[in-house]
């Protein structure tokens, strides 16, 4: 009959695989960790706080000269000669076009002969003057004959004083046929051609002087009254995307355009660091709308519904150190929920960075690398942030 072993002995391949498993689990825990699987921080999607009530409006515009005069010549005439394009640069002074000077060369011609006939006439008066007054010494004519040569010595000089203002005026009307351009610049729009007759004053050309630039905007009527002069904002040029620069409203116009029903306003900007062009095309950004505060004076902000969470019956959301990439609570009073948003009241500026997405998966005082929606790393201006 077969025996089984006492307890108390064990079988000999059951005790070496025991002992053999009893060796592993000393040696595993004196071996140190491999830090070499330590994960790196986990991405966290960040934002912006929004202002509640605020919103980033785009209006499309075109670079302009902070001075754009509208030339036009001073007297009427049959165009002769155009001598700028559209686009064209000029200097000051330089010849833009040309009116036909025949007639006023004549004009100019016969103010001169009125004005030499003026001059002899008042060299005679003069001359006769002086014989009357030695005449009227020596007791030889009377009073009366005296002042009627007096007179017309007098008659004499006002006539050749008309004479020489008429013959200014028809020599400026005579170069008066060629318009010049008033300052360096560009020649922005042109509307008139050899061979048409223009009237004085008839706009001929749009200069885009040289110097400040500025944007030009349209309005929606139901969205000036949101819009201020000195009211900032930024620009992009559509030839330079992504590298916008500050600039501020000048100008708004007091009335809105006919049929357009918008309102034009003019967008100032520093140019040595823009180096815009005039007709360029731009984007102008700028924040509408009005905040509404608490009784303390915090003004409402707008955050991702995502990133509203709650521990303890006390919403909070998780705010971003910018010098260590961790994250700490940051206690908000919810006002109201929108669809994708909510309106809450909290310490926080618009300069702040929140987690927007996975707020369940961090904790307080974790370490992150902060990305965008699109997973792009957002730099900061400090080390840890060049480290990732």
């Amino acid at each position: 009959m077969y025996r089984f072993p006492p307890p108390h002995i064990a079988h000999p391949k059951r005790f070496l695989r025991l002992a053999g498993l009893i060796a592993a689990l000393v040696l595993s825990a004196c071996t140190p960790p491999d830090t070499s699987a330590i994960k790196p921080p986990r991405p966290a999607i960040v934002v912006h706080p929004v202002v509640a009530g605020e919103q980033l409006a785009v209006y499309p515009g075109e670079v302009r000269a902070r001075h754009e005069p509208t030339l036009a010549f001073r007297v009427g005439g049959a165009v002769t000669r155009r001598l700028v394009e559209a686009g064209d640069r000029v200097k000051r002074g330089q010849s833009l076009a040309e009116l036909d000077s025949e007639d006023l060369l004549l004009q100019r011609d016969a103010a001169h002969a009125q004005l030499q006939a003026a001059e002899t006439e008042k060299r005679n008066a003069a001359n006769e003057l002086t014989r009357y007054r030695e005449l009227l010494a020596r007791k030889l004519i009377g009073e009366s004959q005296f002042d009627v040569v007096h007179t017309r010595h007098e008659t004499s000089i006002a006539q050749l004083e008309r004479a020489r203002a008429q013959w200014k005026v028809a020599s400026n009307q005579a170069d008066y046929t060629v318009l010049k351009a008033p300052r360096d610049g560009v020649i922005a729009r042109r509307m008139i051609d050899a061979g048409q007759v223009v009237s004085a004053g008839q706009a001929a050309f749009v200069l885009a002087a040289d110097g400040e630039r500025e944007v030009r905007i349209d309005i929606p009527e139901q969205q000036v009254d949101q819009f201020a002069v000195g009211q900032p904002v930024n620009i992009e040029l559509w030839s330079n995307p992504g590298t916008p620069f500050a600039g501020q409203v000048r100008e708004i116009s007091p009335a809105a355009e006919a049929g357009l029903r918008t309102f034009e306003a003019r967008v100032a900007f520093d140019n040595n660091a823009a180096n815009a062009q005039p007709g360029q095309s731009a984007r102008v950004f700028a924040r509408t709308g009005f905040a509404e505060k608490s009784a303390a004076g915090h003004p409402s902000i707008q955050l991702p519904m995502a990133a509203i969470t709650a521990d303890e019956n006390q919403a909070h959301v998780w705010k971003l150190d910018p010098e260590k990439f961790t994250l700490h609570k940051a206690s908000v009073r919810v006002i109201r929920f929108g669809e994708d948003t909510a309106e809450v009241i909290a310490d926080l500026t618009p300069q702040d960075w929140i987690v927007a997405a996975g707020t369940q998966l961090v904790s307080e005082g974790q370490q992150v690398r902060p990305v965008d929606r699109r997973n792009r790393p957002i730099e900061l201006e400090n080390s840890v942030a060049k480290s990732f």
